[in-house]
């Protein structure tokens, strides 16, 4: 059987494609990565996407019609990971445009190989900003074009899926994930603790739901691979009950001994700054109005279905910020 990856050369798919490799895949199995960019210097994930042995890796541009060379069979597996996903950094319409098109082609192209299951990778996006806690009944209320195009996208499997009742569709709203090779948010924020130009944005209380990557693929496998699911299935993908901001901070410092204290500064006082530096190079560094605003709103999501699913987490987040540093060689996390 196939194990077909869209957005395979990413920061999500390189750690599926590790996890698939040793431990599920045999010598009568293939594992295709499709992206629209290749390992090494092109790679979207620097240092992390080198190409893995026993991988066979298509340029594929999921906005188009997807006709590639695969000996598709009954048996085959999609996890469609391939998105525009990094907020702020693109223009609106290529959220759209991406993710979007790519639910139809991505779904299109199941359809047209007999492939009867399918794990796609939404957001938390759609629920929208607010304080309140999110649970997988929440109305959606998405405000951002990727919020919008991921909903959308959402809709586009379910479509599918409700042709054959014997189709399977898992659909994952993941919180923040990291891990090595994320060079987003927690790694951004590993990096202002320790060069000192984080600060805590006007309250320490901010809830921010996350997962570990190595967590996350590892229920990938055990909705797709392990068990069997007819239907379609939605879940947020973080730990219960989410973290706060300085309960994240404080465990980064713990688990990678890091000594430092965090000063907490008024909002307005840091978005004023942000709002001057951002334009100059801030976005670097996480100093962006944009980031600045995400760091004070709660994604307050509920995990408990995850967690009432029988799948069992491996990792507590002192652990895995502690697994990380270790795949890091201990100088840090990237």
């Amino acid at each position: 059987m196939n194990y077909i990856i869209f957005g395979g050369t990413g920061f999500i798919g390189t750690h599926l494609i590790d996890l698939l490799r040793d431990e599920v895949v045999t010598d009568a199995d293939k594992v295709y990565a499709l992206d629209i960019v290749m390992p090494g210097k092109e790679g979207v994930v620097p240092g992390i996407v080198g190409k893995i042995d026993g991988v066979e890796y298509i340029r594929c541009d999921v906005r188009q019609p997807i006709n590639v060379d695969i000996k598709t069979t009954n048996d085959d597996i999609i996890f469609n990971l391939a998105a525009v996903h990094r907020t702020p950094g693109h223009k609106d319409f290529e959220y759209f445009e991406t993710n979007i098109l790519g639910a139809e082609n991505v779904t299109a192209f199941a359809e047209k190989n007999g492939i009867k299951k399918i794990l796609f990778t939404s957001s938390i996006a759609p629920y929208g900003p607010a304080e309140e806690l999110k649970e997988e009944t929440t109305l959606p209320t998405p405000e951002t074009p990727y919020g919008i195009s991921k909903l959308v996208a959402e809709k586009i499997h379910e479509k599918w899926q409700v042709k054959d009742s014997s189709r399977e569709l898992t659909i994952v709203r993941p919180g923040i994930v990291f891990g090595k090779g994320e060079h987003g948010n927690f790694t951004r924020l590993y990096w202002g603790i320790r060069k000192r130009y984080f600060f805590y944005t006007g309250r320490k209380d901010t809830i921010k739901g996350g997962i570990y990557v190595k967590d996350l693929v590892r229920f990938f496998k055990f909705r797709m691979i392990d068990n069997s699911y007819p239907g379609t299935d939605l879940f947020n993908c973080t730990f219960e009950p989410a973290y706060t901001i300085e309960q994240i901070c404080e465990t980064i410092k713990s688990a990678t001994g890091m000594k430092r204290h965090i000063f907490q500064v008024p909002g307005k006082l840091l978005m004023a700054a942000a709002t001057i530096i951002g334009p100059l190079g801030g976005k670097k560094v996480g100093i962006h109005p944009a980031r600045v605003k995400k760091l004070m709103v709660s994604t307050n999501v509920s995990g408990e279905k995850l967690m009432n699913s029988g799948y069992q987490f491996h990792y507590t987040l002192e652990e895995a910020i502690e697994d990380w540093y270790k795949d890091c060689g201990e100088e840090g996390l990237n």
